[in-house]
């Protein structure tokens, strides 16, 4: 196969364009379509501004670390810092911490690392050893992961937390939602382009890329990164939405951009904005929420410390 654009070997085809992409414009159009996201969904109005990247030490996260620091290093108005969740699940998340952490010494980025036990005072391995995950551990580690970046994004003083995620996760998170009628959720879905008290607004700009282009990036890149798989997210309904869209993509290519390009659309044409769907703070931790008591307080059982 030859490159559609220069002739040379081609590493890439892209089935929605109908081509084939040599290694050097498979990486121009990654970065391409990344920095088109990025712009729009950053502000650079003010001053200065610190991004906060959650990086998980996976493919996904260290391509977003990575891009990030390739198109805003030399601006000196914005400040990339980094941190990673340890959910506390032996065998999975210490390859990713050691990952996260090589990469962001590599970039020169701060890193920390906050933990479960920490804040919540407990660890995935626990839960799903107690039962109380009830076959649903991540429905368990997701509120109290988020509460965590949310926390350590404050603790940044961070005007924004960049989320590695890509055009499969995405296109996945909507159509759960729209499997759930969940209205209100898909429109609070990153990426935010307005401020709520308490909660750092999250930008997704990989959002325009497939999973398996990440992939090639951080391969033809050297980007280390650790490809682990969470041992707990096996019956997630998540995996069941992934089989079905990639079945679909796989009949008719573009499919997952499509269900990314109808949420924006979407979006833009509610007259109900993400703003004004936010609401209260939860009466245990003080972290906003949509209930009297936020879910990772209700998942954790117990008081949530402060940082």
């Amino acid at each position: 196969m030859k490159c559609s654009s220069c002739g040379n070997e081609a590493v890439y085809e892209s089935r929605p364009t109908a081509s084939f992409l040599c290694a050097g414009h498979f990486r121009e159009s990654v970065e391409k379509r990344f920095r088109h996201e990025l712009r729009k969904e950053l502000t650079m109005g003010r001053k200065n501004i610190t991004i906060a990247v959650a990086i998980s030490g996976g493919k996904d996260s260290s391509v977003l670390l990575h891009l990030l620091h390739k198109t805003l290093s030399m601006r000196r108005d914005v400040k990339l810092v980094a941190f990673t969740v340890d959910e506390g699940i032996k065998g999975y998340r210490p390859p990713g911490i050691e990952s996260a952490r090589n990469l962001c010494l590599k970039l020169g980025v701060e890193h920390r690392v906050m933990s479960f036990r920490e804040i919540h005072g407990t660890e995935m391995d626990e839960v799903v050893a107690s039962g109380k995950s009830e076959g649903s551990p991540c429905a368990y580690c997701g509120p109290m992961r988020r509460d965590i970046m949310n926390r350590m994004s404050i603790d940044f003083h961070a005007d924004y937390v960049a989320l590695g995620i890509n055009m499969d996760d995405h296109s996945q998170s909507v159509m759960m939602n729209v499997l759930r009628g969940d209205f209100g959720k898909m429109l609070r879905m990153a990426p935010h382009d307005h401020s709520v008290e308490g909660l750092v607004p999250r930008i997704v700009p990989m959002r325009k890329i497939y999973e398996k282009e990440a992939k090639l990036y951080a391969i033809l890149e050297g980007i280390e990164h650790d490809d682990g798989w969470c041992p707990y997210s096996e019956g997630a309904r998540r995996n069941r939405i992934r089989e079905l869209l990639s079945q679909l993509e796989e009949e008719t290519p573009g499919t997952k951009a499509a269900i990314g390009n109808f949420f924006d659309e979407m979006r833009n044409a509610s007259p109900v904005s993400g703003k004004k769907l936010s609401s209260g703070k939860c009466e245990i931790c003080g972290e906003p929420s949509s209930g009297k008591i936020c879910q990772s307080c209700i998942r954790s059982g117990k008081m949530i410390k402060k940082i």
